[in-house]
């Protein structure tokens, strides 16, 4: 995606659409605008949020700060992502708005498209690296062009191993040695941008998390058979 998607969703005027039925928080479709330019984007202010036992409130850090490290891989499985504090109710994320055809979700493309496994094995590898507790196969999207992307991201990032994915057809097999070369820096140093939105020890298990990956060079299996979110879809 260009810079006019950001230069769009961080600058241009916001108005409402209508509520995004079934989520767990409030999130809203809304139109940004900016003279003759306007787009779709998802809204989720943190005013709509459910508390949580294990993450504190604030999620739309989180769903910037899975943008920044999708953008610092150089993947592009988050849509473009940033935090506005003037939307119409109070401070969240706005993120880009993806066209999908919703009967098309993890499961079936796994099942039936095989030339996206490639991108579906690297959001694996994303989630391990964000550790996502819930990747749940709706939120593997297709776009118009084909391009894979991974949006529902706000449940990440915790300190304590959380991963709850449907992604575990790849679990024991090699990471490539492009996407390995991709999550080197990041063992070193996580980006001070993402790093200014976690707590100290968020980021420091996140760097853990990308040595692990590099020394293993695998993804992970799931001993338990219980890490999945739910629903599955």
């Amino acid at each position: 995606m260009s810079a006019r998607e950001l230069t769009l969703l961080a600058g241009g005027g916001v108005e409402l659409v209508g509520r995004v039925a079934n989520s767990s928080n409030a999130t809203f479709l809304v139109e940004v605008s900016d003279g003759g330019d306007a787009a779709y984007a998802i809204y989720k202010p943190e005013a709509g949020e459910r508390p949580l036992a294990d993450f504190a409130p604030g999620l739309y850090r989180r769903e910037r700060a899975a943008y920044l490290l999708s953008e610092a891989l150089q993947w592009e499985i988050v849509p473009p992502t940033v935090i506005r504090g003037d939307a119409p109710l109070g401070i969240g994320s706005l993120q880009w708005f993806i066209e999908a055809d919703a009967g098309e979700h993890y499961f079936t493309l796994y099942a039936h498209a095989p030339e996206t496994r490639a991108a579906l094995a690297r959001i694996a590898v994303f989630d391990c690296l964000a550790n996502n507790t819930d990747r749940k196969s709706g939120h593997v999207l297709r776009g118009p062009d084909g391009h894979i992307w991974g949006i529902d991201n706000g449940l990440c990032f915790a300190a304590a191993s959380k991963l709850r994915t449907v992604i575990w057809d790849f679990a024991g097999d090699p990471i490539p040695d492009a996407v390995l070369a991709d999550i080197a820096p990041l063992g070193d140093a996580v980006p001070p941008e993402l790093a200014d939105l976690l707590d100290d020890g968020e980021a420091a298990a996140l760097a853990r998390r990308a040595r692990r990956l590099l020394r293993d060079g695998v993804l992970p299996e799931d001993a338990t058979g219980m890490r999945y979110p739910w629903p599955l879809v």
